[in-house]
């Protein structure tokens, strides 16, 4: 998983805002696999390994169900070391009958479910970089059946018991209201560059030679609106950059493309053109 450490920019905590902290807990323990790292009445930061924060949730006062047709968080993706992980948690999904989506994207094999608030939610095991095709600075991605059977057969049987310890955010896939306008954004000022296209409604971005750190759409229409402050869904995710400077240079080049930054909590933060709120560290 070089692609998910220094010197690439790549996403690491993703922070959702849900109607039923409690409700979200079980789901996101029992079906999902993480481990509660810190909690208090109103939030959970959930963890794989035991130290990193990967997903954190909260129940803001006032929470409303999250909007349709807005712009915000697609899915947001976790990455497994190996494909025998993800047949084990395939087995486990199809264990407690939950809907799937599943695919085949030849760069990898996924899964894909919702939490009780409608947040996408995709679980994936990379193939061995080697094996993808690349085409100058493009990378070919497809959408095809994924072969569950062998990816099942991959789990040999073996009992399912939580996310494995080196799981990562592998990547985050949003709805945003122009592509001209993100791309833009991402690459200009964050530092990411665009390695596939899918139609004229969708593309990818990464650092580093990954096949995506991050994916764009406008699924949810052109000219889609940020979602209410007040909808479930979406609070902020997070880029890791391989240093302090390397945030600085972010900073600076998205202040002079007029994009705001402001310090929350500590950390430099910044908003895409579609509202999508991004925290960005190192």
């Amino acid at each position: 998983m070089g692609f998910h450490k220094a010197p690439n920019t790549y996403t690491g905590e993703v922070r959702i805002k849900v109607k039923d902290v409690k409700r979200s807990l079980a789901f996101y323990k029992e079906v999902i696999g993480f481990n509660v790292l810190n909690e208090t009445e109103h939030t959970a930061d959930l963890t794989a390994d035991g130290k990193n924060v990967l997903l954190s949730i909260e129940q803001p006062p006032n929470i409303a169900p999250k909007q349709q047709g807005t712009a915000g968080l697609y899915h947001f993706a976790l990455l497994l070391p190996d494909r025998s992980d993800l047949g084990r948690v395939l087995q486990h999904l199809v264990h407690l009958n939950i809907p799937l989506g599943a695919s085949d994207h030849h760069v990898s094999e996924a899964i894909y479910l919702n939490d009780p608030d409608g947040n996408g939610i995709e679980i994936y095991s990379d193939r061995d970089a080697s094996k993808w095709i690349w085409q100058g600075s493009q990378v070919a991605m497809t959408t095809e059946t994924l072969d569950a059977q062998g990816v099942l057969a991959e789990a040999k049987g073996e009992p399912w018991h939580s996310l494995p310890e080196n799981t990562v955010m592998g990547h985050v896939h949003l709805h945003v209201s122009s592509l001209k306008e993100a791309e833009a954004f991402y690459d200009q000022g964050l530092g990411f560059k665009t390695v596939a296209r899918y139609g004229r409604q969708a593309m990818f971005m990464s650092t580093g030679g990954y096949h995506h750190h991050l994916g764009l759409n406008t699924w949810a229409g052109e000219g889609a609106p940020a979602p209410a402050p007040e909808s479930a869904g979406l609070d902020w995710f997070t880029l890791i950059y391989p240093d302090a400077d390397a945030v600085e240079q972010a900073v600076a080049r998205l202040k002079n493309m007029g994009a705001k930054t402001f310090i929350e909590d500590g950390f430099v933060m910044t908003a895409d053109p579609s509202g999508n709120r991004i925290r960005l560290t190192y």
